[in-house]
């Protein structure tokens, strides 16, 4: 048996149409209620309408990303109990509409990370990145956290302070606007609220982290056994603390943990190869290959790593994650499996006619479908030399 093949949609509003995604050679498509507010509950009526309208572009939706986890939830604090009665709610009607498979972050206010977001390859093409200099720029100099320098090293501060000093204006509103940047469709963050929260989590640390994502899952797991949902972890995106905000998902040991706590079949993962793959101390085949068992949903994309934290979005077959190995070792999970496991490609350049048009940071259509054609091959041609 063959993955399932998918495609993420932002909805209605998104430039890549359905239509678009269907001759991508997709058949799936992943997507969200994304004007619903945080901690809301999904009325069956909205996730139906959706539904119904992607099936008239001859598509399925089978994987809803994200169900986002309102911070209320991430701290244990204010109306937690009240947001997990409306997570509850919305899994059933999830389920209830024939959607199993859930995707969703613990990563504290913000989701991935980028300092840049048309960062210019030698072809031409246009790729997201993350720069730890760029990034030191905005906390030391933008957003002014409180023992930010204990962060950076010194060579990282004198060179953070230099490329501050050479932005004009415009430059460094990007960088701030970039570094907020939030979830298409769901708005940004802004820097008060930003300061707010890194002081909330600095008293909750990534141990309280931890034990909040451990009473979460916990908290849903009877629901999700009830009605035949599949929770699946999103990895901290880069995989490591930023800004002064604990990270609790950004390597095998810590998926490991959360697997041992919370040990039961509904608690899944994302495996992200670019997510993890940013991280020189984690290599997606040994992760796979040690939680596979568990794995529910797969983004595949590439990172060219740098010397620090830094790297920048490679081409699906390209960068420092071995994909070869990677799709070999999901087309022999996939094989045990009596459903097909959904993957999509994850993120993609800006290229060709796509250079020239509005697109949602990551999810032009031209670069995916490049993407999603290769790992298509790769998987076939792994598939029939099994």
């Amino acid at each position: 048996m063959m993955l399932l093949q998918s495609w993420r949609w932002y909805g209605p509003d998104d430039p890549v149409s359905l239509s678009d995604i269907k001759q991508a050679g997709a058949s799936s498509v992943v997507t969200a209620l994304h004007y619903i507010p945080h901690g809301e509950i999904w009325p069956k009526e909205d996730i139906l309408r959706r539904k119904a309208l992607i099936e008239q572009g001859g598509l399925r939706w089978d994987v809803v990303e994200s169900v986002n986890v309102h911070e209320s939830i991430k701290t244990r604090s204010g109306r937690y109990r009240d947001y997990l009665d409306n997570y509850r709610e919305s899994l059933r009607n999830l389920a209830a509409c024939g959607i199993r498979t859930v995707c969703y972050n613990f990563m504290p206010v913000l989701d991935w990370t980028r300092t840049q977001l048309d960062y210019v390859l030698p072809d031409g093409s246009k790729a997201l990145r993350f720069d730890w200099t760029d990034l030191a720029a905005f906390d030391l100099f933008l957003l002014k956290r409180e023992d930010a320098e204990r962060d950076y090293d010194p060579e990282v501060r004198r060179q953070a302070e230099a490329r501050f000093q050479a932005m004009n204006e415009s430059q460094r509103a990007r960088l701030a606007e970039n570094v907020l940047m939030g979830v298409p469709g769901e708005g940004s963050v802004s820097l008060e609220a930003l300061q707010t929260s890194i002081d909330t989590y600095r008293e909750t640390g990534a141990e309280g982290l931890r034990d909040n994502l451990a009473y979460f899952l916990e908290a849903i797991m009877d629901t999700c056994e009830e009605v035949g949902i599949r929770m699946t972890v999103h990895p901290d995106d880069p995989p490591l603390s930023i800004l002064g905000l604990p990270r609790v998902v950004s390597s095998l040991e810590d998926l490991k943990g959360m697997l041992q706590r919370v040990d039961r079949a509904p608690n899944g993962i994302c495996f992200c190869t670019g997510s993890l793959g940013a991280g020189k101390h984690n290599d997606p085949v040994k992760i796979l290959r040690e939680v596979g068992e568990r794995v529910y949903f797969v983004h595949l994309r590439n990172v060219h790593r740098e010397k620090d934290p830094s790297f920048f979005e490679a081409d699906h077959l390209g960068g420092d994650v071995d994909m070869y190995a990677v799709m070999r070792e999901l087309v022999l999970l996939q094989q045990k499996r009596q459903e097909p496991i959904p993957f999509r490609p994850d993120h993609g350049h800006q290229m060709l006619d796509d250079l020239h048009k509005q697109s949602n940071p990551g999810y032009s259509a031209i670069g995916r479908l490049r993407g999603l054609a290769e790992l298509r091959g790769l998987e076939l041609g792994i598939f029939r030399g099994l």
